[in-house]
């Protein structure tokens, strides 16, 4: 009796694996190992998930009475892992061409932020488009980033800050996981910035009381599907204490937390995410040496985003310290209004490997 797969990569020159023995991640010294195969074939499954990898003969032996809807002659040819983008902002309205020329006059970030750009540019835009316009702007930039070789995308709300505005960013990120044929993480960022007229513990106040639990709500229902839960602790926005509640408030409601931490300022967000058991901590540019070690020993994964740094003129994070200590080290676009790039290939190409 045979069976059906979906596709048969066959007789590449050479099969990169990154894990071969089934492990979660790499750190240290195994990151200079990876795998490999030279003169292999790739199996598909109708599930979209492989089904093997091996030497050209021996999958040919092995499936020999199976049947493929496709088959693709891969001579020649190398065949890599889709590229996972760990951290990204893509679904918003209102164009912000005008910041860069105010950047390059010398105004920092939080100069435009507290000017009334920035994101609060982007919320009272987003607010305003509906959930149709978004999700086609959100299509068109989902699909800059597979033809870049992208096939994971880690997507946050936050440019609403108002219950409204963060369901119809949640909606539209629902929509396009059912839709497109692309894998997609959905975080819920309504801490991404303090709301015009409410404090910092105003805010957390709102999203505990309020934002969380119609989030699991819905969630419960099946109406959305939702990963993580990210803040952004920073000096001016969410300090450690209204961070550590709004991230707690999300992890009794079993999201995973994910958040924005120790950008512009030293703020302790490492120590903070290693001690509430966070999967993963986004920038970094200014973490501590403690910090580090924290999330080394927490298994906290550090997510760089060396475009932002880079457009912000920020130093880039210490990615070999990092990787030296046992960090697992994961690579961000921060696509967004302020940093628009869509290929994770281009992060590559910054500064941000050099040992510091």
């Amino acid at each position: 009796m045979t069976s059906s797969h979906r596709l048969l990569l066959e007789n590449a020159q050479q099969v990169v694996l990154v894990c071969v023995r089934g492990e979660r991640f790499l750190t240290g010294s195994a990151l200079r190992s990876l795998a490999v195969l030279e003169g292999a074939s790739v199996v598909v499954g109708t599930d979209g998930l492989i089904k093997a990898v091996g030497p050209a003969a021996v999958i040919q032996s092995q499936f020999s009475g199976e049947t493929f809807e496709e088959r693709i002659d891969c001579s020649g040819k190398c065949i890599l892992p889709g590229l996972v983008d760990a951290h990204t902002h893509p679904v918003w309205a209102g164009e912000r061409v005008h910041e860069f020329a105010m950047k390059l006059a010398g105004a920092t970030y939080m100069d435009i932020h507290q000017a009334g750009g920035g994101i609060n540019f982007t919320v009272e835009h987003t607010r305003q488009a509906s959930e149709e316009e978004l999700f086609c702007s959100f299509q068109q930039r989902l699909q800059c980033m597979m033809r870049a070789g992208t096939t994971l995308v880690e997507c946050k709300s936050g440019y609403g800050l108002n219950l409204e505005t963060e369901l119809k960013m949640l909606r539209v990120i629902e929509r396009a996981r059912r839709e497109l044929h692309l894998s997609l993480s959905a975080t819920y960022c309504g801490a991404h910035s303090v709301p015009k007229g409410k404090t910092a513990v105003e805010a957390a106040d709102d999203i505990i009381n309020h934002h969380l639990p119609r989030l699991k709500e819905l969630s419960r229902n099946g109406d959305l599907h939702v990963d993580n839960i990210d803040v952004f602790c920073e000096k001016g926005v969410f300090d450690l204490d209204t961070t550590r509640r709004i991230l707690e408030g999300g992890k009794k409601m079993g999201l995973q937390i994910n958040f924005h931490g120790d950008e512009l300022h030293p703020m302790k967000a490492a120590e903070l995410g290693a001690e509430l058991g966070a999967q993963a901590i986004s920038h970094l540019e200014e973490v501590s040496d403690e910090g580090i070690a924290a999330m080394a020993a927490a298994r906290c994964s550090a997510v760089l985003l060396p475009t932002t740094a880079y457009m912000l003129r920020l130093k880039q994070p210490r990615a070999r310290k990092m990787l030296d200590e046992g960090v697992i080290v994961a690579l961000g676009s921060d696509f967004n209004p302020n940093a628009y790039c869509f290929s994770m290939m281009g992060t590559f190409d910054l500064p941000v490997w050099r040992p510091s």
